[in-house]
């Protein structure tokens, strides 16, 4: 009985190690230029991130959009990646600190300043913030979104399309799908090409943030 159980653990480990081999070869043809080798890797893992995910996030679309954007982060930062550690290690710490950071900033955006916060004490008022600060990040805000709309905006147009149903008008992969009579994988790829350029184009740009 021991036997076999250091049997199944020995191929376990293995299997394991294979898949990581495979990985670094794929990241490394990535890496190169090769964007087929890429989109293995998420063919592999975008299941398993989507469950992942799913623990934290229950909004099916929101999911889907989430997995997509650490994706495309993945995929700027490959020459980062370090080949010590197993890389679906280092795809789901990408994939769960950029869907921390959406629950934290989601949060921010629900919060009332009307509205109390309740402590174990009782009730405690939230504090106005300084209004000088308030009207500086107003303009910072501002500032950003200029800058998105202006990198949007300059986006090859069948990208740019899918971009502004999906964010702009919050129209769900399948209306857009239907709305511009494309297969639903079509418009996916879309977005995420087009997700992909605006990092890079915004990366260029965060100077001026």
């Amino acid at each position: 009985m021991s036997s076999q159980s250091e049997h199944q653990n020995t191929s376990g480990r293995d299997q394991a190690s294979k898949s990581s081999l495979e990985d670094d070869e794929l990241v490394q043809s990535a890496v190169n230029g090769d964007q087929k080798a890429f989109q293995k890797l998420v063919s592999k893992y975008q299941k398993p991130l989507y469950f992942h995910v799913l623990k934290m996030v229950k909004v099916h679309e929101q999911v889907e959009d989430l997995i997509q954007e650490a994706f495309v982060k993945a995929f700027n930062n490959l020459p980062t990646y370090n080949t010590d550690y197993a890389f679906s290690t280092w795809l789901y710490r990408i994939t769960t600190n950029h869907t921390i950071d959406y629950l934290r900033k989601k949060k921010l955006k629900t919060t009332s300043i009307d509205e109390p916060v309740r402590t174990r004490e009782g009730e405690m008022s939230v504090e106005l913030e300084d209004h000088s600060a308030h009207a500086d990040r107003n303009i910072i805000r501002s500032q950003r979104q200029k800058i998105i709309r202006k990198a949007i905006a300059d986006l090859p147009e069948k990208y740019r399309v899918v971009i502004e149903m999906r964010h702009l008008e919050e129209l769900s992969y399948q209306e857009i799908s239907d709305d511009l009579n494309l297969p639903l994988g079509t418009v996916k790829a879309h977005i995420f090409r087009a997700r992909e350029m605006l990092y890079k184009s915004l990366k260029d740009k965060r100077e001026e943030f």
